[in-house]
């Protein structure tokens, strides 16, 4: 095992929750640092550590990062909305702080970085276009614009040493245990199990999409692959292209209910862009292996298993509405 110690920033949210019981499995220890504002959802094991903190604290970061051979940086203010809630407070974490990460990083000798960037930051590109790794950014949020920043930040940072890479994924779906259900696929999927009607803005935007656990792939093969591969690269990870309209029709057909209404409505969001994964494909023998009608089967199973708790209201599952409730700042 070439990292057998991990420090994990935002271990706690989605992907985290998914990420660190399995790499647990493959037997690394885990440092996992969080706010926990979702809760803890990590389920206690000997190699295990919750450390509450926040990546602005940069001595604490350090400190908590000390002995970690690899950071995978998960931590941020996750989707549009909820960082135009407060865009100082979304730049300070999710842009300042990844300083403090850097910096620890090179204080604690760490030897590999990952870094979870966006597809967002590609922004608004014609149906046609595949975007590719190297195509221009153009993106039309400061979440995206702040992911780009954090790539540029680390390429020009002094740090001969630590090897790094960009992973760029698509919009993610599928049941975890810190479940998010202000993502398409999955809040198209909500709605359709509890309200019986998808309601579809727009419609003709291009939406690559990613099962949570190819995301945990990815990030397990992040940590496996040789430093040659990946070092100071960017990688974009998804299962495929579908319109919004499309994933909308998905849902339904996956869901087997004739009775599940489709009632599409005007949108203001023009985001829309079709990823290209050769690269991952090419360099790294990367593929998906889950779909996304499996991601929808996940949420279906856990709805009828009663793990979701009032999914339309409560403000664990939607980050904004956490977000206000505890008046994060």
């Amino acid at each position: 095992m070439q990292f057998p110690r991990l420090f994990i920033t935002g271990a706690g949210g989605y992907v985290g929750s998914a990420l660190v019981p399995a790499l647990l499995a493959r037997g690394h220890d885990v440092v996992a640092y969080d706010l926990f504002l979702y809760g803890d959802v990590l389920a206690p094991h000997a190699n295990l550590r919750l450390v509450k903190g926040d990546i602005r604290d940069a001595a604490h970061v350090v400190k908590a990062s000390a002995g970690c051979d690899a950071v995978i940086h998960l931590a941020c203010i996750s989707n549009d909305p909820s960082f135009d809630l407060d865009p100082a407070l979304g730049r300070a974490i999710n842009y300042d702080a990844f300083r403090n990460v850097i910096d620890a990083c090179t204080h604690n000798q760490v030897r590999r970085l990952i870094v979870a960037s966006s597809t967002s930051q590609y922004g608004v590109k014609p149906a046609h276009v595949d975007v590719t790794e190297d195509i221009e950014a153009e993106p039309i949020t400061d979440y995206a614009r702040f992911k780009i920043a954090c790539e540029r930040m680390l390429l020009q940072a002094p740090t001969s040493s630590l090897e790094f890479v960009f992973v760029r994924p698509a919009t993610l779906c599928g049941y975890a245990p810190r479940l998010r259900l202000d993502l398409s696929v999955n809040i198209l999927t909500i709605n359709a199990l509890v309200n019986r009607k998808i309601k579809v803005f727009g419609g003709d935007q291009m939406r690559p999409a990613l099962h949570i656990l190819d995301m945990v792939r990815f990030y397990e093969l992040m940590l496996e692959v040789p430093a040659e591969k990946i070092h100071r690269q960017a990688f974009n990870v998804s299962y495929g292209n579908l319109t919004i309209l499309e994933i909308a029709q998905l849902v339904k057909e996956t869901l087997g209910d004739d009775d599940v209404a489709l009632e599409v409505t005007p949108s203001s969001d023009p985001r829309s862009y079709r990823v290209n994964t050769d690269k991952a494909a090419r360099v790294l023998g990367f593929h998906c292996t889950h779909d996304l009608r499996a991601a929808v089967l996940s949420l279906r199973d856990a709805w009828q298993a009663g793990r979701l708790s009032d999914p339309l209201e409560n403000p664990m599952y939607y980050n904004i509405k956490r977000m206000k409730q505890l008046d994060l700042r």
